[in-house]
């Protein structure tokens, strides 16, 4: 009885979820193929997936049948992508970010944390409101918002528009940066390092940074996962600040973990490290993660809503814009300061 019971449970999830997929899925089969277009390939499949997503939930919006897909595909298949990317990756490539490139991200993301949480002070912008803005920002956008709100415990229109404001400006960086590495004289390994270090998303880094090529994108993707890893000394350190004020309730140190796709990312570079994996097998891997990255970027794309930033003035975006561009200027000037390219 009860494994009817749990047939007939998963048979009603997958029904749920299957309109969404399918949307999805659609929308990125056909980013692969107009990337494949002359005109349109040097855009790749990734950003058109986001386009072509932004494009549907801001012109014919998204029913209602369609939520529960396109939110699997943004916290589920997203996050199993991320984790894939690790059987691209080993331990002597991670030795390319170091130590110095280790110390730009940290420095980074402290230094834009304390100017957000200081500048929305001086705008006279809630404490709560301006934390969530500073943590998508500084850390790993959406995810930080709710890692951080264990803490901050804004409210559920405070996470929205934080959220909001770092998908909008994340994604200005994931289509800005890829135009800006020549002009600028990086290095793919320096282009990967100010992709990892400063744009808001984790799919926002790997759309921009593999635009620059395979070894931009592995720098990027390794520096970005070490900010999210970074996600749970700063929610400790916030939790530990809250406790401290009078009538606080006490933290529980508990409630903070590392995300699971940032434990599967490391472990798969670990097999990827000391076992021999096939090439052909590599190769196959590699598309289908790739065309999983393209069906979660679409699913970003359709819960990026332009009017939501409406909804709470015009203060807080502004501090959003401020805190995009110092995050961007501060860790490129890091980079070219510290980081041997």
């Amino acid at each position: 009885m009860s494994n009817g019971k749990c047939r007939q449970g998963f048979a009603e999830e997958v029904k749920t979820l299957a309109p969404g997929l399918a949307l999805i899925s659609v929308l990125g089969g056909l980013a692969f193929w107009l990337h494949s277009l002359p005109e349109i390939g040097v855009l790749s499949a990734l950003i058109l997936s986001i386009v072509l997503g932004m494009i549907v939930r801001n012109t014919v919006g998204l029913q209602q049948k369609y939520q529960a897909g396109v939110t699997f595909g943004l916290k589920r298949i997203l996050r199993i992508a991320v984790a894939i990317l690790g059987l691209q990756l080993s331990f002597l490539q991670v030795k390319q970010v170091g130590g110095v490139g280790f110390l730009v991200v940290s420095l980074t993301l402290l230094a834009t944390f304390l100017f957000t949480t200081w500048l929305g002070k001086a705008m006279g912008i809630d404490r709560k409101l301006a934390q969530l803005i500073a943590a998508g920002t500084s850390i790993c956008g959406a995810s930080a918002i709710i890692g951080v709100n264990v803490v901050t415990d804004g409210s559920d229109e405070q996470v929205a528009y934080g959220v909001g404001i770092v998908t909008i400006f994340g994604t200005a960086s994931m289509f800005a940066y890829p135009m800006l590495a020549h002009p600028l004289h990086l290095a793919p390994s320096a282009f990967g390092l100010w992709a990892g270090s400063s744009i808001h998303e984790v799919a926002q880094v790997v759309a921009a940074a593999f635009q620059d090529g395979k070894i931009s994108g592995q720098i990027g993707t390794i520096s970005k996962l070490s900010r999210v890893m970074l996600l749970a000394p700063v929610v400790l350190i916030l939790g530990v600040i809250d406790a401290r004020k009078p009538g606080s309730e006490k933290f529980d140190l508990h409630s903070v973990t590392i995300p699971w796709f940032v434990l599967g990312f490391v472990a798969l570079v670990a097999i990827n490290s000391f076992v021999t994996i096939p090439a052909g097998w590599k190769a196959n891997i590699a598309l289908l993660d790739q065309l999983l990255l393209a069906v979660s970027m679409a699913a970003m794309g359709l819960e990026t809503h332009f009017k939501k930033l409406k909804t709470m003035g015009i203060k807080p975006l502004l501090l959003g814009g401020a805190a995009w561009i110092f995050i961007t200027s501060f860790s490129l000037i890091m980079i070219c300061l510290l980081y041997p390219h």
